[in-house]
């Protein structure tokens, strides 16, 4: 199992910057996917980010250029950047982790942090 944390949500106001934290319990090396979702008021829950153990990343079109997904391996760390923040991106994001198994996949989810832009 895996158990995830995240932190470093709050109120920003636009044009702002956070930077999200997701502490993982076991090594990042051992975890096939590593990402970030997040879901906004009245919507479904959107895929914002991703990290292999590769370390190829993935984005959403709507947060391009503007996050970024990064990992620290020593510290069993994922962190999001997120800078020139709208009120779009208003949402509760999720740390995500994928482990693949042979043919099944194993997903485990952190609490989520709540992050707000607003002027």
């Amino acid at each position: 199992q895996v158990q995830l944390v995240e932190s470093g949500g709050g109120l920003v106001q636009p044009g702002g910057s956070l930077r999200l934290s997701c502490a993982a319990s076991r090594s990042i090396f051992s975890i096939d996917v590593m990402g970030w979702y997040r879901q906004g008021p009245g919507q479904q829950r959107e895929l914002v980010a991703t990290i292999t153990s590769g370390r190829s990343t993935n984005y959403a079109d709507s947060v391009k250029g503007r996050f970024t997904i990064s990992t620290d391996n020593a510290k069993n760390m994922v962190y999001l950047q997120m800078n020139n923040l709208k009120p779009e991106d208003t949402a509760v994001y999720y740390c995500n982790a994928l482990l693949v198994v042979v043919t099944t996949r194993y997903h485990y989810w952190g609490q989520g942090t709540q992050v707000t832009v607003s002027s």
